[in-house]
């Protein structure tokens, strides 16, 4: 009789890894071919099991338990990147509303969803910084010692999931506001000006006028906004990193 328990360990043992590959943008998110990502699943579970210490589940139910937390670690760990790519790209949709460029969205392809040029540009941004500063490598790291913080096994789910699950959210909000500060900022005083000088002179058509001289000031501002944005990516992956080891702790 054949026996499958290496075969299942294997199996377990992808689990995490392929929930980090799935839900992280970094490692293939959705754009990537599924025949890359599941060999790059089987190459990281191949490298973690002479470390990884595989349970022996009696019942399917306890085998549905250990799938399920070895896949909400995993998921966790990649929320936290497409919490730093999800931050950018709203950032470049405020900027790219005030700049007037909205109406030419187009589909991207590392989400899937329409984004306006601003929007793309500041998800792959966020992107480059991330592999530039090898935040990859960071996250690699954090899946293989997880293995001695968070053994594979059955666990439950911690209180701080409510909390973990706003950081992760105030984080998006948080990096977007920031960055797309500048751009609403001086734009919103450029509406006021134009006011101004619509007030001053009523037979100015300041729609024909405000569209052009908008879109001027923007590009423009994104010119000196863009080099320090990249700065702000690279600077918020030790934050990405830590934030996402504490919402995989919460399923200890």
């Amino acid at each position: 009789m054949i026996d499958l328990a290496p075969l299942m360990a294997v199996g377990l043992l992808m689990v995490r890894p392929g929930a980090l590959i799935i839900g992280s943008p970094a490692f293939g998110g959705v754009y990537a071919p599924a025949q890359i990502k599941i060999a790059l699943t089987v190459l990281l579970s191949v490298m973690l099991l002479p470390t990884a210490t595989v349970p022996h589940a009696d019942s399917t139910v306890g085998l549905a338990l250990i799938v399920g937390r070895e896949m909400a670690i995993g998921l966790a760990l990649g929320l936290a990147i497409q919490a730093l790519v999800a931050g950018a790209e709203m950032a470049g949709h405020l900027a790219g509303f005030q700049i007037g460029l909205s109406y030419a969205a187009i589909v991207d392809p590392a989400s899937g969803v329409r984004n306006n040029v601003v929007s793309s540009l500041y998800g792959s941004m966020a992107m480059i910084a991330f592999l530039l500063t090898n935040g990859h490598h960071a996250f690699l790291r954090a899946l293989s010692q997880s293995y001695e913080s968070l053994p594979m096994g059955a666990g439950h789910v911690g209180a701080s999931l409510p909390q973990s699950v706003m950081s992760v959210l105030g984080l998006v909000f948080s990096l977007g506001i920031r960055m797309a500060a500048p751009v609403i900022v001086v734009l919103l005083l450029t509406e006021v000006g134009l006011g101004l000088v619509a007030k001053a002179a009523p037979g100015l058509n300041v729609m024909v006028v405000g569209a052009p001289l908008r879109l001027l000031v923007g590009l423009a501002l994104l010119g000196f906004v863009v080099p320090a944005a990249f700065g702000v990516f690279s600077g918020s992956i030790g934050s990405i990193l830590q934030l996402g080891v504490r919402f995989a702790d919460v399923f200890r």
